[in-house]
């Protein structure tokens, strides 16, 4: 599903224009990217949690080259699914 789609499930699922809809979207990741920059999480209860998470440097190889690399350290955006959404995807 693209964005497209999902502004179109979420208008029809919510009874909202297709405008509306895109605006609530971009409203949305708008607020979680923010978030995340000041540092905080975000938690949706039975959905899941957007979260900051540092990765500390690391040695690695060039494929092409075979040489030794160093990946410096970053700060990455992370996704951790809550229960009902493991559930609801869970094969049973």
């Amino acid at each position: 599903m693209n964005k497209s789609e999902l502004i179109d499930a979420i208008a029809q699922e919510a009874g909202l224009t297709k405008t509306d809809a895109g605006k609530a979207l971009d409203a949305f990741t708008s607020v979680v990217k923010t978030a995340l920059h000041k540092g905080d999480s975000v938690t949706l209860v039975g959905f899941g949690t957007f979260k900051v998470s540092e990765r500390a440097a690391r040695q690695g190889l060039n494929p092409k080259t075979k040489a030794a690399i160093t990946i410096p350290a970053a700060t990455v955006p992370k996704f951790t699914a809550g229960k009902a959404l493991k559930d609801a995807v869970a094969k049973k």
